[in-house]
């Protein structure tokens, strides 16, 4: 059955204006988890860092395994919707929005680790470029100075890319809405009415934003990379790190995305535009970052392996054989051999298949960059300075309020925003050669969707 667009509006527009018992019990789950983090946040900066299980000389762990995690989860949305709508993927219209989401919010997360981990969160500022009396400059040789322009630049450039598409469904949900609400959509509009000028130069500003998001994105994580890479410590200082990190990072974003769709289409109802091709689709593209990043920890192994220097093999008997070695052997499973029969057979690339990969993806890239920091730090150079980390439920309880912070901010990003874009489910009913694409009289601009004229050139082909 075709589907209508008035079917569209009302189905998108839905769960903006409907709240369900379902909703307010993962709101008050999540609430909880956010709360008990700032909780043990407060009992650290009231502590002291020392309620952390980091000591000489593992000075990295939870905090900064949680932040390359909710780094790397950010590049699944923008980066992906950036080339999808470069590359005029028509298929990509439901996915884009739950994509973009993810990057901002994950970023949001990504950006207030490195305050909890410097212990005064409240000398932050000091990370910012900018002259004192004194001339005292910020350390431009700190990765906590590299880590800053990353991510300020790429939560600028990812929060510009999810507005704009979305002005269009703000005058939806504007037109729809009454009282205050309809007051703040009107802002949020920007006074959008549908002209084909007005269509015109959101095309152009959104394909010059995607153009321009990609390069930023690699480099993002890259600059990640050199937060270790740029070290002298063990199994750190090597130059595969840039590529092995945005492989990484695209890796664990695109699970991440899966499960994000999976839920919003069983939550929301929205199994009529979250399809199985949508799920399909990504699920090959998981598939191609699964061998990916087999093949670049297959090299960083082989070659630290036959190198055979005495500091690194410490590290690698570590993950390998001794006290990481179950972590390891799990982060394998996880990663490569229980997604790879799952995405590779299209019986199994289902919505389920796609989404029970996807999960085992999101906790097994976890591990991995858990591997990364500690073993290494717990074994450097010479045995006299080996240590040992335990974390503590501080640390835990931090770690599961980020997950609980992430979740949280998705559906209250669900209450203010269609999650699947109005405009561009609607371009996807519009006939060949453009014209008009409207529900209501020739003319009205009702809800500033119509189309007037082949503007937008993104045809369903």
């Amino acid at each position: 059955m075709q589907i209508t667009a008035e079917q569209i509006e009302k189905d998108l527009l839905r769960p903006i204006f409907k709240t369900g018992r379902k909703y307010l019990v993962a709101v008050g789950l999540a609430t909880s988890l956010v709360l008990a983090g700032m909780a043990a946040f407060g009992y650290q900066v009231y502590t002291g860092i020392g309620v952390w299980g980091i000591n000489s000389p593992v000075f990295w762990a939870f905090d900064i395994t949680n932040f390359v995690f909710w780094i790397g989860i950010s590049h699944a949305g923008t980066l992906i919707s950036a080339i999808l709508r470069l590359t005029n993927a028509t298929w990509r219209r439901p996915v884009t929005r739950c994509a973009e989401a993810i990057t901002v919010f994950s970023l949001l997360i990504g950006g207030l680790i490195p305050l909890c981990h410097i212990g005064r969160p409240w000398l932050g500022y000091w990370m910012i470029p900018y002259p004192s009396q004194r001339g005292i400059w910020p350390n431009f040789r700190s990765p906590l100075e590299w880590d800053f322009f990353a991510i300020a630049t790429y939560l600028i450039g990812s929060t510009t890319f999810l507005y704009l598409p979305a002005i269009p469904d703000f005058a939806a949900v504007r037109d729809a809405a009454k009282g205050l609400r309809k007051r703040i959509y009107s802002i949020l509009s920007l006074g959008w009415q549908g002209t084909p000028r007005q269509w015109q130069r959101l095309e152009i500003a959104m394909h010059i934003m995607a153009i321009a998001i990609v390069p930023v994105a690699v480099s993002v994580h890259t600059i990640v990379s050199w937060d270790f890479a740029m070290t002298l410590i063990p199994m750190w200082h090597t130059t595969i790190f840039g590529p092995y990190f945005v492989v990484g990072a695209i890796f664990s974003g695109v699970a991440a995305l899966i499960l994000a769709m999976a839920l919003l289409r069983r939550f929301l109802h929205l199994e009529e535009y979250l399809k199985p091709l949508h799920f399909n689709n990504l699920g090959k593209l998981l598939l191609t970052m699964s061998l990916l990043w087999f093949y670049c920890i297959f090299a960083e192994f082989l070659t630290t392996w036959y190198g055979n220097t005495p500091s690194e093999m410490a590290v690698f008997w570590e993950n390998v054989r001794h006290n990481f070695a179950p972590l390891f052997w799990t982060m394998v499973v996880c990663n490569f051999v229980i997604p790879v029969p799952i995405l590779a057979m299209k019986k199994l690339r289902t919505v389920t298949g796609t989404a029970i990969a996807s999960c085992t993806i999101v906790i097994g890239m976890w591990i991995e960059r858990f591997l990364i920091i500690v073993p290494a730090l717990d074994h450097k150079f010479l045995p006299y300075s080996w240590g040992t980390y335990r974390p503590t439920l501080v640390e835990d309880i931090l770690m599961a309020s980020t997950f609980g912070f992430m979740t949280l901010l998705y559906l209250s990003f669900t209450k203010f925003v269609p999650m699947i874009s109005v405009w561009e489910m609607k371009v996807g009913l519009q006939p060949r050669g453009g014209g008009i694409l409207t529900t209501e009289a020739p003319g009205e601009k009702r809800h500033g969707l119509v189309l007037e004229g082949p503007l937008p050139t993104d045809v369903e082909e």
